[in-house]
């Protein structure tokens, strides 16, 4: 990655805080959470892990510190320029602090703390709130990627385990990451794709397969299968469309499945006469699983009627549980703009038609990507203690002025199990409970390294509960 000068990865108005504290304040403690309160879990937390080993490995340097101090000069900023040569002298440029976190895939209620940060260093206590920009941003888009995919996972389960016989194999290719062009930059890309693969082993985003490696460890984190697009179909002409499709089983046919999009002319012809009759012994022959799709028109009765063409060609069979299954040789996906509500319904009628689940998939793109805000899951990051000089602890927070809006917990906080459920409590209670904020990075060392299985083994938890 480029190098990014660390002490401007925040707010312009920060530069000026380490002069608003008052005398003898040692500590600040943070933490982030979601805003609000819910029965049930329904946020879950991922993503830290990225921002530790991209951004706070990087220690500052004395350019940093010149850059920074040109910077908010002109900017109209003062600049703790001792401060930050305490940072490079004392600590060798890593920041001096300790972060504590839940495990990352985690599911909890809103009002649970996900993070807590603290300064280790009293003569840096204003550097925890400093990071609450960089923090917060890191946490809240992947977090809310990851709680989105979580989502579109519970609406598909219940329609496989009632029409399909193999849920635990058929879950993790049931949706498809098309975001890559959706999404503002390739950071965000490769950041919202891998909250996607904590859910979903289907991807066609490449900056996702590497941060994943990077990141967590992971050595293939997510699958794809070779695909056409408008511009390699429509380059061989109209009247040639059946040449073009024949080259795609020619060419890919050994490669288990592939990818056809149909819709370049005539969906209907393409899918009854070309894949449905030309071409149906060739696919037969070529032994791997041709994925028609439509990718237009009516985004419910479409895909719809397209698996109706298919059985009608190809034929189907009945699972365990009674409902219909194309031929191994063909499978529909659904991707043009697919939302949650969408592939409800597209579900909904096929299980209303006899046809199972495992005939479709889903290729979503800016639905999970994009259309989503810090304000989706209402993350917030608020200071709830400082460090008084001889070593105690004051409780800080602000009072709603609204007394409709619930007052976050302050203090020193701490997450516990209690039964089935996750709550938080002040640490000084948590007596000789575990601490489900552990920490994971503390002066410029990771003190715990998350594998991308440990992660989905807890989202797969989660699914349980």
């Amino acid at each position: 990655m480029n190098h990014q000068n660390p002490i401007l990865n925040t707010d312009s108005y920060k530069l000026g805080h380490y002069m608003q504290y008052p005398e003898g304040v040692r500590a600040i403690s943070s933490y982030a959470t979601t805003r609000g309160y819910s029965y049930k879990p329904e946020v879950m937390f991922f993503g830290l892990q990225m921002f530790l080993k991209e951004y706070l490995t990087q220690p500052i340097t004395m350019v940093d510190i010149d850059e920074a101090e040109e910077i908010a000069t002109l900017h109209g900023q003062p600049f703790d320029r001792a401060g930050w040569l305490h940072v490079l002298n004392a600590h060798g440029g890593h920041l001096p602090l300790r972060i504590e976190a839940l495990p990352e895939g985690i599911a909890v209620r809103r009002g649970v703390p996900v993070v807590q940060v603290v300064n280790t260093d009293p003569q840096l206590a204003w550097l925890t709130s400093y990071m609450e920009t960089a923090l917060l941003r890191a946490i809240w888009y992947p977090s809310t990627v990851a709680t989105l995919a979580w989502r579109l996972r519970q609406t598909i389960q219940p329609f496989l385990e009632r029409t399909s016989d193999r849920v635990d194999e058929l879950m993790p290719r049931m949706v498809s990451d098309f975001g890559a062009r959706s999404t503002t930059s390739l950071e965000q890309t490769a950041i919202g794709g891998v909250a996607h693969l904590v859910h979903f082993h289907l991807s066609d985003s490449l900056p996702a397969i590497l941060q994943a490696r990077r990141s967590y460890g992971a050595l293939m984190a997510g699958h794809t299968v070779p695909a056409s697009e408008h511009t390699t179909m429509t380059a061989w002409g109209q009247a040639r469309e059946s040449e073009a499709f024949a080259n795609m089983i020619d060419r890919f046919g050994r490669f288990g499945a592939y990818s056809v999009v149909s819709d370049s002319y005539d969906l209907h012809n393409a899918v009854a006469e070309v894949w449905g009759k030309t071409l149906q012994t060739r696919v037969r022959a070529a032994g791997a699983t041709l994925i028609v799709r439509p990718d237009s028109g009516d985004p419910i009765d479409t895909p719809v009627q397209v698996i109706a063409q298919l059985a009608y060609a190809y034929g189907t069979r009945l699972n365990a549980r009674g409902f219909k299954v194309l031929d191994e040789h063909v499978r529909v996906i659904q991707s043009d703009g697919v939302t949650l509500q969408d592939i409800q319904m597209i579900l909904g009628r096929l299980e209303g038609m006899g046809f199972a689940a495992e005939n479709i998939s889903f290729g979503v793109g800016s639905t999970l990507l994009q259309k989503l805000s810090r304000d989706t899951l209402s993350f917030t990051m608020l200071s709830s203690a400082m460090q008084n000089d001889d070593g105690t602890w004051q409780d800080i927070g602000r009072r709603p002025a609204n007394p409709n809006e619930r007052t976050l917990d302050v203090g020193r906080r701490a997450v516990v199990r209690d039964g089935n459920d996750i709550l938080t409590i002040r640490l000084g209670d948590i007596g000789r409970r575990e601490n489900l904020l552990r920490c994971v990075w503390q002066d410029g060392r990771l003190i715990k390294d998350w594998s991308f299985e440990e992660i989905r083994r807890q989202a797969d938890a989660a699914m349980q509960r």
